[in-house]
């Protein structure tokens, strides 16, 4: 348990002195979009560890008991979602030289809109990165902290101070160099839990993939059209789920609006595609060793009420429990690095959009560069004190693998932003605008009454990641009826 504690004390020591050399100087510039001038491949790399976060560190091993490789189809979807920010969202944003991305809602439809998108981007991101914290966070207080006494609490706060510090102060400019340390090590973590297992059952390349196509949870492709895991499903839901949670978010845009262009910011997407799709199979092949491991070694899993194993836990029970102390060491390092992308950058999104959308914080001149950043730092603070609440809340209530409640949530939020963007970029039809926080409201409403009653209204069929698609869809359909004539 002092190995562990000594370590995370090390790596935030770590952060903290890269913070140091990253933020000096800085300037609300810095902070909202560091200066336009961070490095494409630095942000395509950190982009990692902020797009995969302890959702994926966690929850997508885990699930391969249950759902097999059924993940892979979704990634397979973000391929095409990742294309088409470079080439369709991108061009839009650097050409208007946004600062926000919902900015560009503002020019296109009239205020409500802008204000609209800006709302459900902290509606989403607050949730969003709540779920992915609570995930890491709750691990280390289940295998570490809950025999030190520590309440969860005051983990949390912790883990939450800590951010706060780091962030505060630099932003993107930060960010965008601890995400690349923090990617690092989390990748690190994956790839030595996989050659310890690899170890301990004594196989090597070739007989892990006999291992893992001879198993049970080999099965990529499903074609039972009434399953969530049906192919088109979760290959179109992975799509719209990277165009919406990536290139229509502020966190993740913020990243790429900080290069110095529009090429080395495309060049930025299409390499973070690319390592992303790798290291997801480097995931899926770990979730399906540790239940192989699991089942070898007989390692007694956790079960909840249900007698159902609880799989956001196989990971970190195998890693810290029976794989030895250079394992749990590595696990502990890899989870706080991928919990500290999962707030920071929500937090400096977060904090760019309150200050920039709502306040009108970046163009106004009445103020002076020492006023704004004491507003911004009074913002920065109060969505850190907004997740720490939603983050408790969350722990009492959650029950079901993380990852399957972000990409539901996303579904309901972030779908109203998919539709305000189509109706934009592939229409030229103007909308009544004061409207249009009404259509945003009624089309998730509509589609959590359709999800909770799909089986009986739909022979059976049961709502997956497309419900992004039906959200958006409802969106496009609403802005059409409230549109008026005229072209933008």
């Amino acid at each position: 348990m002092s190995i562990i504690l000594i370590c995370i004390i090390t790596y935030c020591i770590l952060l903290f002195a890269v913070t140091k050399i990253t933020a000096r100087g800085a300037t609300n510039e810095t902070y909202y979009v560091g200066n336009r001038s961070s490095k494409w491949y630095l942000v395509a790399y950190g982009m990692i560890g902020a797009s995969l976060s302890g959702v994926t560190f966690i929850s997508v091993p885990g699930a391969v008991g249950t759902a097999n490789f059924g993940y892979f189809q979704v990634v397979l979807g973000y391929l095409i979602g990742y294309i088409v920010i470079a080439y369709v969202l991108l061009p839009v944003y650097y050409k208007l030289n946004l600062t926000s991305i919902y900015t560009y809602l503002q020019q296109r439809f009239g205020n409500y809109s802008y204000r609209t998108g800006a709302f459900f981007f902290i509606l989403s991101r607050v949730v969003g990165a709540s779920f992915r914290l609570y995930i890491v966070v709750n691990v280390l207080q289940t295998f570490v902290f809950d025999s030190l006494g520590v309440p969860f609490f005051v983990t949390v706060a912790v883990f939450l101070a800590l951010i706060l510090l780091y962030t505060y102060q630099g932003g993107v400019k930060t960010i965008v160099y601890t995400d690349t340390l923090q990617t690092t090590f989390m990748l690190l973590s994956v790839i030595l839990s996989i050659v310890f297992i690899m170890q301990h059952l004594n196989l090597n390349i070739s007989g892990v993939y006999d291992k893992i196509t001879n198993s049970q949870y080999a099965q990529i492709f499903f074609t039972d059209w009434r399953m969530k895991s049906f192919f088109p499903k979760q290959f179109f839901g992975g799509m719209f789920i990277a165009i919406a949670m990536t290139g229509l978010d502020q966190e993740m845009m913020q990243k790429n609006i900080s290069c110095k262009n529009i090429g080395e910011a495309q060049k930025n997407v299409l390499t973070f595609t690319f390592v992303l799709l790798l290291v997801n199979i480097f995931f899926l092949i770990l979730g399906a060793l540790l239940y192989i491991y699991a089942a070898d070694q007989s390692v007694p899993l956790l079960l909840d009420a249900k007698m159902k194993i609880v799989s956001d836990n196989v990971f970190p029970t195998v890693a810290l429990d029976h794989l030895g102390t250079v394992s749990a060491i590595f696990f502990i390092i890899g989870l706080i690095s991928a919990a500290f992308p999962s707030a920071d950058g929500a937090l400096t999104a977060l904090t760019s959009v309150f200050c920039i959308d709502f306040l009108g914080l970046k163009d106004n001149e009445l103020k002076s560069e020492e006023e704004k950043k004491k507003i911004r730092y009074r913002v920065h603070f109060t969505f850190a004190g907004i997740l720490l609440l939603v983050i408790v809340i969350f722990k009492l209530v959650n029950n079901d693998a993380v990852i399957n409640n972000l990409f539901t949530w996303a579904g309901y939020t972030y779908g109203p932003l998919l539709g305000l963007y189509s109706f934009g970029l592939f229409t030229k039809k103007q909308v009544h605008d004061k409207f249009v926080p009404l259509i945003c409201i009624l089309s998730p409403i509509v589609c959590i009454i359709l999800n909770e009653f799909s089986k009986e209204l739909f022979n059976g069929y049961k709502f997956g990641f497309e419900m992004l698609i039906v959200n958006g869809l409802f969106t496009f359909i609403g802005l059409l009826i409230i549109s008026k004539s005229g072209k933008a």
